[in-house]
């Protein structure tokens, strides 16, 4: 048996292929599938087969489209009522994968229809995918099926299901069974996921929090607490994937790619991927600089809501295929109105704070700090700051007090430069918006 682990890393998202005898399975692919078809190219293998754990919150998979395009058969929880063409796969349900059996179990926690794959050689337990249920450090967030998908269920309920698919379900596997997650490190589908990509059931025992000795009370206790936020296509994601997305290629190439910016635009959204430093010294009104980075999916998709149209400015046609990319790992790619490619954008400018006037002063300005309520109670940066997460920012500007200069801060400097953007964008004119910036470091 081979399992080879791809790792996309803007979502910290694992994905598996495992062959035997010439058949290759996929576990929880990721949106372009074409590293699948190569590396079954490469292996002399034929894809047969590829499991959902669950439907997904955090990026749109390409499992329809590798059924669409191979033929294989994809298996999913009979809980999921997947809308596209499928195979239950549940307790007591094997697939014969060449002389590997791969076996479901049903573990609900992170959604009432998450699964987990138990791959068995030789009658003997190798490897468990645990999707969303059990990481490497931690477990699966139980408070993202409130309000999505086929079945719907309370944190408090899941949380509990959770306590019993660790301890009942997979706690079971022997000690050195390999445990293969679905996201590691940087994932909001957890809070605390280790730096590692594998583990085993043995190390976890020992490591992970999750699986500790605690009754259930204390152990829902501790999981509905301190959670990440949601970002907004989170809900439209799980829907996305019950449903089965598009094809990646041909939903990427639909996208317009222009040199230059038009004399009038819609009045939409623009998303300005130019660094902050030349942002700053112009761009367009209703623009947010959301610059290209590890996250940049995730912040897009806690901007923007699902279905909204936007604008997007890049420096190269390099970056535009780089972030056309990233846009369609969250199945935003049909909201993309068109795309331009600009290094210098006529427009607004932002003045620059005074960092040193500020520290001496700090009481002449109206604080915002737009990092996450988790990250304010870990640490409060400024003690009379009014605390707005970005993901909420745009919908609760207008709660922001004018009778002062405004500086708005994050953690490091790359979220306050979309807060600044946002926050001129409805009070221009009304009120000074400095950007306190990297320099929020030294505080």
């Amino acid at each position: 048996m081979i399992i080879h682990q791809f790792e996309y890393k803007g979502l910290a998202h694992y994905s598996y292929a495992i062959i035997s005898d010439g058949k290759m399975a996929l576990v929880d692919p990721e949106r372009n599938p074409q590293p699948y078809y190569d590396f079954a190219k490469q292996n002399q293998a034929i894809i047969t087969t590829v499991i959902e754990t669950h439907p997904h919150a955090d990026f749109l998979s390409s499992h329809a489209e590798i059924h669409h395009t191979t033929g294989a058969t994809v298996y999913v929880s009979k809980l999921l009522s997947a809308k596209y063409p499928h195979h239950t796969f549940d307790d007591g349900d094997v697939i014969q994968l060449g002389e590997v059996e791969l076996k479901a179990l049903n573990t609900p926690g992170h959604s009432p229809d998450s699964i987990s794959i138990a791959a068995y050689e030789n009658g003997k337990a190798q490897a468990v995918f645990t999707g969303d249920t059990l990481f490497i450090g931690d477990c699966g967030r139980p408070d993202l099926r409130e309000k999505a998908g086929a079945v719907t269920a309370a944190r408090d309920q899941l949380a509990r299901n959770m306590y019993h698919s660790l301890r009942d379900k997979l706690m079971k596997f022997a000690d050195d069974v390999k445990v293969y997650p679905t996201h590691g490190a940087g994932s909001l589908c957890g809070r605390g996921l280790s730096v590692q990509n594998l583990s085993t059931i043995g190390a976890e025992k020992v490591t992970n929090w999750s699986l500790q000795p605690m009754n259930e009370d204390d152990f829902v206790k501790e999981l509905v607490s301190t959670q990440p936020f949601v970002p907004k296509y989170f809900t439209n994601s799980v829907e996305l994937n019950r449903a089965g997305g598009p094809d990646y290629k041909s939903s990427i190439e639909k996208i317009q790619i222009q040199n230059g910016l038009p004399l009038s635009l819609e009045n939409i959204v623009v998303i300005d991927t130019r660094p902050q430093e030349i942002y700053k010294k112009g761009s367009l009104s209703r623009s947010i600089n959301l610059m290209d980075d590890t996250r940049f999916e995730t912040w897009l998709g806690s901007i923007i809501a699902p279905g909204e149209l936007f604008y997007l400015i890049v420096p190269s046609k390099e970056e535009a295929t780089i972030l056309i990319d990233k846009i369609a790992r969250i199945g935003y790619e049909s909201q993309v109105k068109e795309v331009f490619v600009a290094n210098r954008v006529e427009g607004r400018k932002f003045d620059k704070l005074n960092v040193d006037e500020f520290r001496k002063k700090e009481d002449k300005y109206t604080i915002v700090d737009i990092r996450n309520y988790s990250e304010v109670a870990d640490r409060k940066v400024f003690e009379k700051a009014l605390v707005i997460p970005l993901p909420e920012l745009r919908e609760r500007v207008k709660e922001i007090p004018l009778d002062k200069p405004l500086v708005v801060h994050c953690a490091a400097g790359y979220r306050s430069a979309a807060g600044v953007s946002i926050i001129k964008n409805v009070l221009d004119g009304s009120v000074d918006v400095y950007d306190l910036g990297t320099a929020i470091t030294t505080f």
